[in-house]
């Protein structure tokens, strides 16, 4: 019982770490925004969404398209490049810096996650890392990208994966925690 109230206690003295977050204002318009815009099942335009997502600090994303039920936890965060695909209930946790790079493809519910806790320390502040995703990289469905990893050029994440590692360049992973499964290859 003792170690449960210490625990409770410790946990009521919750830090952020490093995480920087915008300020309110800033938060709750992109908040009101991403309701009514984007975390919802109404297929508003994907121009309007790119353009909503530029105002609020996103780079790039010529040819996005956007799909309905998007969480993007803060888009000033967030680097696009050109023709992604982002499916519906993607979920795009950053509290830290995400880069996406050009034809990238996140499938239906996959989870970018920046930042999660330090369990070691009773404070439990966030252990954040940025995550990199590189040209031509498909994140399947249900999969999560873990922070701090960087999925190189042209590597597949397969449906309900965990990348807890950098992904190598044109190869296969699948699994919890993703391993190599095969090179892949591109047909015309």
């Amino acid at each position: 019982m003792e170690a449960t109230e210490h625990l409770q206690t410790d946990l009521s003295a919750f830090k952020t770490g490093d995480y920087k977050n915008a300020p309110l204002l800033k938060r709750s318009l992109w908040y009101t925004c991403s309701c009514i815009f984007f975390h919802n099942a109404i297929p508003w335009p994907y121009a309007l969404k790119l353009g909503l997502l530029r105002m609020f600090g996103t780079k790039g994303g010529k040819g996005l398209v956007i799909k309905t039920n998007v969480r993007i936890k803060n888009p000033w965060r967030l680097t696009l490049g050109n023709h992604c695909w982002i499916g519906e209930s993607v979920w795009i946790d950053n509290l830290e810096d995400v880069h996406i790079g050009h034809h990238v493809c996140l499938s239906q519910a996959a989870l970018l996650l920046t930042g999660n806790h330090d369990y070691t320390r009773t404070d439990f502040p966030y252990r954040l890392g940025k995550i990199t995703l590189e040209d031509g990289v498909w994140i399947g469905a249900r999969s999560v990208v873990c922070p701090g990893v960087t999925c190189k050029s042209h590597s597949v994440l397969t449906v309900n994966a965990v990348a807890v590692k950098d992904l190598e360049s044109w190869k296969i992973y699948g699994g919890n925690p993703a391993l190599f499964i095969r090179n892949r290859k591109i047909h015309s």
